[in-house]
């Protein structure tokens, strides 16, 4: 699936001279949470999200920063934020450059981008004009939409135990040194010692999305943190 297959395509957007007064209403009053800055081509130059309009003058939220903590920021950032909170223009406080995507682009790449660069939304663009924006909330509509996987036949416990074999096998950061499972009637039960919590769940989801698998009985203990004497 594709940024295209997802996208909204009417997009609120805004000039380089818009006043911030009139993005914070777009925000409020459309119930959106950016808007992007472009030019008479619609090619992205900025964007303003709510995160933007956080430290404002008006609203009393503007930075208060200790005389230490002003020599420990310096005059760059120190102006910048004056900036931002005063500023009266999208382009006094637009975040740029903007993370931005083609309408081509898959949509694990977009939750990749969201993920590392902390972000909820990115522009998508085809040949550098705005078409459209994708928010977490479309990969989540992704998710929501997605069909579920039919009831799967009746499986044998012995096709079931080599099924999560396989998945174990193929799963080299689990660590199945001390994994078993028996598998009784469909019901797969597990236990031994795993390294993390977080392990000894993958291990169960890894079970529980078995097709065939009536139930999954967890008994699979966490190893204990040594403890040192000093």
């Amino acid at each position: 699936m594709k940024a295209r297959d997802i996208m909204t395509r009417k997009v609120l957007t805004a000039q380089l001279t818009t006043p911030v007064a009139d993005i914070a209403r777009i925000l409020i009053d459309k119930g959106v949470s950016a808007v992007p800055i472009v030019d008479r081509k619609h090619r992205v130059l900025g964007i303003v999200t709510e995160g933007d309009l956080l430290r404002r003058v008006e609203a009393g939220t503007q930075r208060r920063r200790s005389w230490w903590s002003e020599l420990a920021a310096g005059p760059q950032v120190l102006a910048r934020e004056y900036v931002k909170s005063r500023g009266t223009k999208a382009r006094d406080v637009m975040t740029r450059p903007v993370v931005s995507v083609a309408d081509s682009t898959d949509v694990g790449e977009i939750a990749d981008l969201m993920e590392k660069w902390n972000i909820k939304r990115v522009p998508v663009m085809h040949n550098d004009k705005l078409v459209g924006i994708v928010s977490r909330r479309d990969l989540l509509r992704v998710f929501s939409k997605a069909k579920q996987p039919r009831k799967a036949a009746t499986q044998t416990d012995a096709r079931l135990r080599s099924r999560l074999k396989s998945e174990i096998d193929a799963s080299p950061w689990i660590g199945d040194d001390y994994v078993n499972f028996v598998v009784d009637k469909g019901c797969i039960q597990l236990y031994g010692l795993v390294p993390s919590t977080e392990q000894r769940d993958a291990i169960r989801i890894m079970a529980e999305r078995l097709a065939g698998a009536k139930a999954v009985k967890d008994e699979l203990k966490v190893k204990p943190t040594a403890a040192y004497a000093y």
